[in-house]
């Protein structure tokens, strides 16, 4: 099977990897602390010659900055990113239990709806045979050894074996569609720690350089980059729970056309691989979304390439539909016309 890959795990993987890689951060405490040092020097030095320059009275609540900076750098994996991260946190874990809770309930409504499928398909002669064995075995022994019954068989066992093939095609392409899928998600929580780690270790001296004139808006656009790209996550986990959400509405639709016994089912799974593909596409839009929530600076180039990406792999995917979808209906044409030869 395509997806024996646990998928959790990785995603487990990479929180635990961003937990361990924040000691780091403590080796560019001393780097940090000297430049921090000569900037404060020099800041204050300037200021205050500023003011005897003028004749004025020394303002010392601006001089107070460079030091409350030293002060985070100090202790930046406590002070600053504990911080951060507590704040932020709650909204994780909100946003993943209502994902759970979402993937939970399509998990119960997908298992309805195939027990009533398979329902439905036992309910008429002349699909039963098709999705149970035992159906099909009771069929071929309740026909004699005529012509008539011989040429009867063999139809059948056609037909079961086109049956099987389609159903395996487009089981196979609907196992693609759905590790493409995962692999997106995954995608975006591989670049989402890369660059809280970056941004962690390389965080104290963000705050060094904030120190000197010309430089305060990076201590302002590293605090926004850091939070938006944090919150990748829980617009992931959002944009998932909405998909299953979706997913879930057409699973009841599905149980209540499957409740009406004229109703014959339809088991081609289209509208299914189509919102898989939506979510692909939709997953690489996450970074725009967090950078609406707060906004950072620099982070448009990321957008751009990312949106280039999207549309090649929309493509690809449309493409990679389009040939197995031909080929199915080669297969099954082929076999319906030897069937109908007979």
């Amino acid at each position: 099977m395509l997806l024996t890959v646990d998928f959790q795990n990785i995603h487990q993987v990479l929180r635990d990897l961003y937990t361990e890689m924040m000691p780091l951060c403590s080796n560019m405490t001393g780097v940090a602390k000297g430049l921090a040092g000569f900037g404060a020097l020099f800041y204050v030095a300037s200021r205050v010659w500023q003011a005897l320059a003028r004749a004025e009275p020394i303002d010392v609540y601006p001089l107070l900055r460079p030091f409350v900076i030293g002060f985070c750098i100090m202790f930046f994996p406590t002070v600053v990113l504990g911080t951060i991260n507590s704040v932020m946190s709650p909204i994780v874990t909100g946003t993943h239990s209502i994902l759970e809770t979402q993937t939970f309930d399509m998990k119960a409504y997908q298992a309805k709806k195939d027990r009533l499928e398979y329902e439905a398909n036992m309910r008429n002669p002349e699909t039963a045979y098709l999705v149970d064995d035992a159906e099909f075995d009771r069929q071929i022994e309740e026909l004699g050894w005529g012509p008539k019954d011989i040429a009867t068989m063999g139809g059948m066992y056609v037909s079961r074996t086109a049956y099987k093939a389609e159903k395996a095609i487009r089981e196979f392409f609907r196992n693609i569609v759905e590790l493409l899928f995962h692999a997106a998600a995954l995608v975006i929580d591989v670049i989402r720690t890369f660059f809280l780690i970056v941004l962690a270790i390389l965080g104290p001296i963000a705050f060094a350089i904030s120190v000197y004139d010309g430089f305060q808006s990076t201590l302002i656009q590293w605090i926004t980059r850091y939070i938006s790209v944090y919150l990748w996550l829980p617009v992931s986990d959002l944009f998932s729970s909405i998909l299953a959400r979706i997913q879930i509405k057409m699973l009841e639709k599905d149980i209540e056309n499957l409740s009406d016994p004229s109703f014959i089912p339809d088991s081609t799974d289209a509208v299914y691989i189509i919102f898989m593909l939506i979510g692909i596409v939709g997953y690489f839009t996450i970074p725009s979304v967090s950078n609406w929530i707060i906004q950072s600076g620099g982070m448009g180039n990321l957008g751009k390439n990312v949106n280039s990406q999207t549309q090649s792999a929309g493509k690809m995917a449309k493409g990679g539909a389009s040939t197995v979808a031909g080929g199915a209906g080669a297969v099954a044409g082929n076999i319906a016309g030897r069937l109908m030869g007979k």
